[in-house]
C-alpha cells in the first residue's frame, strides 16, 4: 500500500487572520481602460475624467499565519460595491508558497509566487519644502523626503515553474522596511498612532516610491524546448499570451502617475473571512 507523506496543517486556520509588520500604500492615477481589463463588467468602476485610483500595497510581514513573507498587491482601481467602494486587486505577488495557495484557494486572489530581492542604496540627500509637507506637519503627520541612509531597491521577480520574469524594481525612499534599515528606528520618523476597529498602525505621508521595469523579455525553458507545433502547443501559446498581457497591464498600473504614498509602521491587521462579491468572475474575492 502506497504511503503518502502527510502535509503539515496550514498556519492560517480559521479567520480572522492576523498580520504584523510594515507596509507602503501608494495611490496612482490609473487609466480607466487599463483598470477595466481586470474588473468584471458586473461592477461599476469609480472614475473621473478617464482615470481611477489604483496603485500598489507593498508589505513586509514579520508575523503572520504563513510566517515571515513579503507581499506586493497591484491595485487596478476602485469599484463601486454598495454601500461602499473597494480596491480591486489585479495581481498579488508573495514570496511564500503557503501565502500564495491561501490567497488563491481561500480568498480568490490572483496570487503568484515571487522573489523579493532587497538592496540597500545611498542616494544624494535632498531637502525640499512645499505646501503639502507643511499641511502634513500641521496635522501631526511627519514626512521624510530623502535621506542618505534610508533608501532600498526592491526587485520583484515572478516565479512560474521554470520561468522567472522580472516585474519591477521599487525604490523605497522611506523607513517602511525598518528591519532592513535599523538605524531609522527613531520616534522622530514615526507619525501618530492610529487605532481602528480592524487594524492598528502608525502612519505618515512619504515621498512616493519610484517604480522601474526591465526592458528584457522573459525567457522560459519550457518555451525554448518546444520545437514542433501541435494543438497543445497552440493552446499554450494562447494561454501564455493571456498571462503576459495581464502581467503587462499590471506593470502599466505600477508605472502610472503616483499621487500619494502612505507608510504604515507597527502594523497589526486582522483579516476576516472573505465574502463573495461577484460569483460570475474568475476571482470572486478580488475586491479588498
Amino acid at each position: 500500500m502506497e504511503v503518502k507523506e502527510a502535509k503539515p496543517p496550514s498556519g492560517y486556520g480559521k479567520p480572522p487572520w492576523e498580520f504584523k509588520g510594515s507596509a507602503l500604500y501608494q495611490l496612482h492615477l490609473v487609466k480607466s481602460e487599463t483598470a477595466r481589463a481586470f474588473i468584471p463588467k458586473e461592477f461599476k468602476l469609480v472614475e473621473a475624467f478617464g482615470y481611477t485610483l489604483g496603485g500598489f500595497f507593498l508589505a513586509s510581514y514579520d508575523d503572520s499565519p504563513a510566517g515571515i513573507f513579503d507581499e506586493l498587491v497591484v491595485i487596478a482601481g476602485i469599484v463601486w460595491n454598495p454601500p461602499t467602494s473597494c480596491a480591486w486587486a489585479a495581481r498579488v505577488l508573495v514570496n511564500s508558497d503557503e501565502a500564495c495557495a491561501h490567497g488563491r484557494k481561500d480568498v480568490g486572489l490572483p496570487s503568484q509566487v515571487a522573489r523579493f530581492s532587497k538592496q540597500r542604496i545611498t542616494p544624494i540627500a535632498r531637502q525640499s519644502e512645499n505646501n503639502s509637507n507643511r499641511f502634513f506637519r500641521m496635522i501631526g503627520v511627519s514626512t521624510v523626503l530623502s535621506h542618505p541612509k534610508n533608501c532600498l531597491d526592491i526587485q520583484v521577480t515572478e516565479i512560474n515553474g521554470t520561468s522567472a520574469t522580472d516585474i519591477c524594481t521599487i525604490n523605497v525612499g522611506t523607513a517602511a522596511l525598518a528591519k532592513a534599515v535599523p538605524e531609522l528606528n527613531s520616534n522622530k520618523l514615526i507619525g501618530p498612532v492610529i487605532k481602528m476597529s480592524l487594524p492598528s498602525f502608525r502612519i505618515r505621508a512619504v515621498r512616493p516610491a519610484k517604480v522601474s521595469v526591465s526592458s528584457v523579455a522573459p525567457k522560459s525553458a519550457t518555451e525554448q524546448s518546444l520545437e514542433t507545433p501541435s494543438s497543445k502547443f497552440v493552446d499554450s501559446i494562447i494561454s501564455r499570451d493571456l498571462v503576459q498581457n495581464e502581467r503587462n497591464l499590471s506593470i502599466s498600473v505600477l508605472l502610472s502617475k503616483p499621487i500619494l504614498a502612505l507608510e504604515f509602521n507597527c502594523l497589526k491587521m486582522q483579516v476576516e473571512a472573505p465574502a463573495i462579491v461577484c460569483p460570475c468572475s474568475e476571482y470572486t474575492f478580488r475586491a479588498v
